[in-house]
């Protein structure tokens, strides 16, 4: 049995499509969903849990409908959102055993501290969760998340405002969990955590899942050699076939570029020739944020999705 099965899955509000004719199985591994903000990833999420209803479609969890049997499916799962979800008023203990009561778990005190000691929290189970700090925050919301040993965990942004000790801590537990036999399904904004933990991602963009395989194939498919240019000035274009931007951030200019050798010294004299004052160039290997940017900029080159106005309407409704 598939641990997720999502078939045409698709939400729309009004005539926005948040969420279009999604497929996809994962099963027993650590399966990354990437894309922009507005992109649909938490709209996924949510349907994925029961939280919210697809307009249209289907999706199995452990062998459950999402449509059908919401309850066996929220039986067998847990959700970690990112907003914390721990009661600073309580010890790390009453937060765990205050959920294992919810789950209706045998032995709740047991079971959290089984829990609190997995996520390496069990010195800290009687201190208030306040003095807790955000990486344990987030590592006492795993427990909370694990106290009833479900079979898939969806984490929406995990690791967000954590540092890069907190962020490290959080993926070897993940690893751990998806080790032990747990499916785990993330979303993340840190393309250097989906490349190092995941063992497939996904990437979705206005709501259409755009690729979908391991970080190693993703980046050897979709991406040719990089060419990163600093530079002062207005970038205008090139006519330089071959060249594709892919990404701008202040000076930095990012080129996808087959033979990137060659064109590096080409492109470096054209954008001089237009004016600009060329600082440095580097040609490199792709990485998983190359292949983000450069499947995003694709559909933005041709997307008709109004993210304005979807946002607008959001506002209405909440």
């Amino acid at each position: 049995m598939t641990a997720i099965e999502i078939n045409g899955l698709t939400k729309s509000f009004g005539t926005l499509k948040a969420v279009e004719e999604m497929h996809l199985s994962i099963d027993h591994e650590i399966f990354g969903l990437l894309g922009p903000n507005g992109s649909g990833k938490t709209t996924t999420v949510r349907m994925l849990t029961t939280i919210l209803r697809p307009t249209s479609g289907d999706a199995s969890v452990c062998g459950h409908s999402v449509l059908t049997e919401p309850r066996r499916v929220r039986d067998r799962i847990s959700y970690v959102p990112q907003d914390m979800a721990v009661d600073a008023k309580l010890t790390g203990r009453e937060n765990v055993v205050f959920f294992a009561k919810l789950y209706g778990v045998r032995n709740p005190r047991d079971k959290a501290d089984e829990a609190l000691a997995r996520m390496e929290l069990g010195d800290r189970a009687d201190d208030l969760a306040r003095t807790y700090s955000g990486g344990m925050r987030r590592r006492l919301e795993l427990a909370q998340a694990l106290v009833h040993d479900p079979e898939v965990l969806f984490l929406d942004e995990p690791t967000i405002g954590l540092d890069v000790a907190g962020r490290k801590k959080i993926w070897e537990h993940i690893i751990d969990l998806k080790n032990n036999g747990m499916t785990v399904f993330v979303t993340t904004h840190y393309m250097d955590e989906a490349d190092y933990a995941c063992d497939r991602v996904g990437i979705i963009d206005h709501g259409v899942l755009v690729a979908n395989d391991s970080p190693e194939a993703l980046k050897a498919r979709c991406c040719n050699d990089i060419i990163v240019i600093r530079a002062e000035g207005e970038y205008r274009g090139t006519d330089i076939e071959g060249v594709r931007l892919i990404g701008q951030n202040g000076d930095e200019l990012r080129f996808e570029a087959g033979c990137a050798g060659e064109m590096g010294f080409a492109l470096a004299g054209a954008l001089a020739g237009a004016g600009m004052k060329v600082k440095s160039f580097a040609v490199r290997q792709p990485t998983l944020d190359d292949v983000f940017l450069s499947l995003v900029a694709e559909q933005e080159e041709t997307a008709a999705f109004d993210y304005q106005r979807f946002r607008t309407m959001l506002r209405r409704r909440a």
